[in-house]
């Protein structure tokens, strides 16, 4: 009898490896910047306002996040910000661009384990070379058999990606920490879809969990996820 769940995608940013936390650090550093001219709260409301608007236009990643703080920093200045502000917002930048892959627990085991048994293929937004970077420096690269790189995770996205790369989405299950990105969607295209979250999850990420939906599973933590596919029949 052929197997019931074949492929399995994986979320990378927050699902295989830390980063929010590290955008986080970032926006806290942008507070202390920006001190003298408002207070944190409304800082964070403003760039928050800023990044809805630009995700259309810059996409997910750091350099969208940036430019989001610079423009930000300009308002909020009315237009008076130091130059050595924006100098800083930019390092900050690069900083992001280049810092060391942290996977999160028990990444390596699992992904590696369900290498041997699964498909599994890598769904994730953001940069291109930001996240073929932080792929390459995972070392998790050569488990995925294809690893897609979108502007946004929608229906229509899972059902193509599973039919093109491995045997339809029924046949497939999206594991991430975005309820948003990562869970919705997948479920929308018939695909099985395990969340896991990592701490707070950004604000425009955030979504209402799914009610009655037998394709759905929620975990705490990683390492459970291999009795949950060893579940389904």
């Amino acid at each position: 009898m052929p197997r019931t769940l074949t492929t399995i995608g994986f979320d990378a940013d927050d699902t295989l490896w830390h980063t929010e936390r590290l955008f986080r650090l970032t926006q806290e550093r942008f507070a202390e910047l920006l001190a003298d001219f408002t207070e944190p709260a409304h800082l964070h409301e403003r760039l928050l306002e800023a990044e809805r608007r630009n995700v259309g236009h810059y996409g997910f990643g750091v350099k969208g996040f940036v430019l989001s703080m610079i423009e930000t920093a300009i308002e909020v200045t009315d237009e008076t910000v130091p130059a050595s502000v924006i100098a800083e917002l930019m390092a900050c930048g690069r900083d992001m661009l280049s810092h060391p892959i942290d996977l999160l627990p028990d990444v390596a085991a699992v992904v590696g384990g369900l290498s041997d048994t699964h498909r599994l293929i890598l769904i994730t937004k953001g940069d291109l070379l930001d996240q073929e970077r932080k792929l390459a420096q995972s070392g998790l690269g050569e488990l995925f058999s294809w690893v897609e790189i979108v502007s946004h995770k929608t229906e229509q996205v899972y059902a193509e990606t599973f039919a093109r790369h491995a045997d339809g989405p029924a046949q497939a299950m999206m594991v991430g920490d975005s309820m948003k990105s990562d869970i919705l969607p997948a479920l929308a295209a018939g695909s099985w879809a395990v969340h896991v979250p990592n701490g707070p999850a950004w604000a425009l990420e955030q979504a209402e969990m799914p009610k009655n939906n037998a394709r759905f599973v929620a975990l705490s933590q990683l390492s459970d996820l291999p009795e949950v596919i060893n579940n389904i029949k």
